[in-house]
């Protein structure tokens, strides 16, 4: 049996390895929702920045709910492999950035220290859409049972919200400056928008603390862009041959990366630019263009690969008819872009197309379907009613958001039950389970998911998906693109 990955056992592995003493690190970022994406992104980064010497920028690796994490990266002292992987090969990287991992369900207490401590000066965080418990206008959904608990128990939180709260509070009361807070995940003005959601916590604990949220912590917005499939037995099996030891849970990502950051970090930060982010004044010109392109297709790449029989990315995307009808998306998509932020989207999605087709990532499908109600109002529903305002017609963008539908629909059927989850699972059965005429079921659908609510043009674009619905209904897939005309040209013309 082979040793395992750690400090005593990193000298000869065959792979680059942390260029720093891990013992003289001191603690600088907390991040909460520490899964592959932060290790392939966030953590990277930083790794570079110990390693040019900026020392006082160690990771406390926060878990909002599992102890999967902790329970694999503990043994090996937070070092874990990062595979970076193309159809030309394979490159291995120890990442040494994390020094603790933390359970909150566990201790939090714990967690609540280390969010406290007056050497923490930035707090990031990649805890996925639906964690930021949002009603469907978009609010706080204060009715939550997670955020009545943490009103109820601010000492000891469950939430994202709690934590940040009961942290800035205590560190208001010691006289000790505000964290930043660096939202990673992929939401419309996440820093906004989190800042607002903050906001309205800390208001329904104390009126102070909101004001003391809204105008003494910095809340700056980022655009993350990296591929991260999910890692598999297969992929642990094959790095430990090639370290000659274990890692219980090693990283594989693609070798794009990207961060664009608004540069506003009060309490100071690393030097990222170093190392390739981009500091920017306002992020949201690129952060379109990432949801809405990149992350636009993947949705609509991974509900029409699982409805037609594609397990993978790289599958989906050499399909001619949903490569060609990706292209059409982007070209959909494109026109609502910012017109006069120095945008260049037809390189980028060349770049893109090059991603798609990276056979070395079995980029699952299923795993990318995963939160469809929380993630298609920004990756689509934009962009469909932007050009719908317009007086455009959102036929290609319409047909994702029936995708996702169609996809929920089969599960249990032409594709196996839980194949891919959703926050709205059980309420979806309900509907689905009620055989409602097809126009009649995409309204209950957009009224249980708060897609465009209050929008002038939202009945039209469920007139839209219900006609696609009805193709996947009646034909499939097969179907739904010909009543599009695809199949009728080759693919790469609109990308």
């Amino acid at each position: 049996m082979k040793k395992r990955l750690s400090n005593l056992t990193i000298a000869n592995v065959p792979a680059a390895i942390p260029r720093y003493d891990r013992r003289a690190i001191m603690p600088g970022i907390v991040h909460l929702g520490v899964g592959a994406f932060h290790r392939a992104h966030q953590a990277a980064y930083v790794d570079a920045c110990l390693a040019d010497g900026e020392g006082d920028w160690g990771i406390v690796g926060v878990s909002l709910r599992s102890p999967d994490t902790r329970d694999a990266l503990k043994p090996q002292d937070g070092l874990y492999t990062l595979a970076i992987r193309d159809s030309a090969g394979e490159q291995l990287q120890v990442i040494g950035s994390i020094q603790s991992l933390l359970v909150a369900p566990e201790d939090p207490g714990a967690v609540l220290a280390a969010l406290t401590d007056p050497r923490i000066r930035i707090v990031t965080l990649t805890i996925t859409e639906k964690a930021y418990l949002r009603a469907a206008d978009g609010t706080l959904d204060s009715a939550h049972p997670d955020i009545v608990h943490d009103l109820a128990n601010p000492g000891s939180p469950k939430t994202a919200h709690g934590f940040l709260a009961e942290a800035l509070a205590r560190r208001s009361i010691a006289g000790t400056p505000p964290f930043t807070v660096l939202c990673c995940d992929n939401l419309p003005a996440n820093g906004a928008t989190l800042h607002r959601l903050l906001i309205e916590f800390a208001k329904l604990r104390d009126a102070d603390l909101g004001r003391y949220v809204a105008d003494e912590v910095a809340f700056p917005s980022s655009m993350v862009d990296r591929i991260v499939p999910a890692t598999t037995d297969a992929d642990r099996a094959r790095i430990a041959d090639e370290l000659g030891l274990e890692d219980a849970w090693p990283v594989m990502t693609e070798p794009f990366r990207q961060w664009v950051i608004e540069d506003r970090f009060p309490a100071g930060r690393p030097a990222w630019e170093k190392f390739g982010v981009t500091m920017v004044e306002d992020v949201r010109p690129f952060e379109d263009m990432k949801l809405r392109l990149l992350n636009g297709a993947h949705s609509g790449i991974a509900y029409l690969g699982l409805l037609s029989g594609h397990a993978t990315v790289d599958r989906a995307f050499a399909d001619p008819a949903i490569r060609q009808f990706v292209d059409r998306l982007w070209a959909e998509a494109i026109p609502t872009l910012p017109q006069d932020a120095g945008l260049d989207p037809i390189p980028y999605t060349a770049e893109l197309a090059a991603r798609f087709s990276n056979t070395a990532l079995a980029h699952r499908t299923a795993q990318i379907a995963n939160d469809g109600s929380q993630k298609l109002p920004q990756r689509v529903i934009a962009s469909a009613l932007a050009r719908l305002e317009a007086g455009l017609s959102p036929e290609h963008l319409s047909l994702v958001v029936a995708a996702w539908i169609a996809a929920c629909a089969a599960r249990g059927g032409s594709l196996p039950e839980g194949h891919f989850t959703d926050p709205l699972d059980a309420a979806l059965g309900d509907l689905f389970g009620r055989n409602l005429p097809t126009t009649t079921m995409a309204e209950a659908v957009f009224d249980l998911a708060g897609f465009a609510i209050g929008h002038a043009e939202r009945q039209k674009l469920i007139e839209f998906v219900a006609t696609h619905l009805v193709h996947f209904k009646q034909g499939g897939p097969k179907l739904a693109f010909a009543a599009l005309g695809i199949g009728n040209e080759p693919p790469g013309v609109g990308g």
